[in-house]
């Protein structure tokens, strides 16, 4: 009996061993690429996949709207930003960055650079009191914006209620509402609306 278990222990050990030493997977640390523009979600969350879906459409509708069409040069344009009123973090920024990229890109909006205001007036008077009359920019040639872009970020969340059961249903519901206003008549102009929901089956065990 003593001999078998020795046997069994000494098996065991072996190839505890031996998965150490091959550097077994479970153990190891590793980086794979991946492929920004593959679908893929890991929870309910907002994620990435998201972000680029909700922009790629928005700035689709925008560009294609009838709003956009009836102005006969490319309107310039700022963003306000996009409130996050969800109970996660989320990088509103990164979502307004993207959008304007895209927009500039198809070169039928200009955008001035809102948040570098306070810079470029400390460059502009640096030239004035430091710069050549021939290098310094001109003072008070700043473009004035026509248009503002902001919106909000909203979620709604359902879960299973108290039960015998092996695990959880959670459904995550986001709603993006984006606007443009004139800001010279405070009239919104333009509105779209992006919505999607994902459902989660969470396990009671585990991690």
């Amino acid at each position: 009996m003593k001999k078998a278990l020795f046997r069994i222990t000494g098996v065991a050990l072996c190839g505890l061993a031996l998965a150490l030493g091959s550097g077994c997977a479970m153990f190891r640390a590793s980086t794979t690429e991946v492929d920004v523009n593959q679908r893929q979600h890991l929870t309910a969350d907002y994620d990435f996949t998201d972000m680029r879906d909700i922009t790629q459409g928005l700035v689709a509708d925008l560009l294609t709207s009838k709003f956009l069409k009836q102005n006969a040069t490319p309107p310039i344009m700022m963003i306000a930003g996009v409130q996050n009123r969800t109970q996660q973090y989320a990088d509103m920024k990164n979502l307004t960055d993207r959008i304007r990229t895209m927009l500039l890109q198809s070169e039928q909006v200009r955008f001035i650079n809102e948040t570098r205001r306070a810079e470029l007036l400390k460059e502009q008077g640096y030239q004035v009191a430091n710069a050549t009359p021939e290098t310094q920019v001109a003072v008070g040639k700043q473009l004035g914006a026509k248009y503002m872009i902001s919106g909000s970020f909203t979620q709604m969340t359902d879960s299973t209620p108290r039960q015998v059961r092996a695990s959880k249903q959670e459904i995550n519901y986001y709603k993006l509402t984006f606007e443009v206003t004139d800001l010279e008549t405070s009239e919104i102009v333009w509105t779209k609306e992006k919505e999607f929901a994902r459902r989660a089956s969470i396990p009671l065990i585990g991690w």
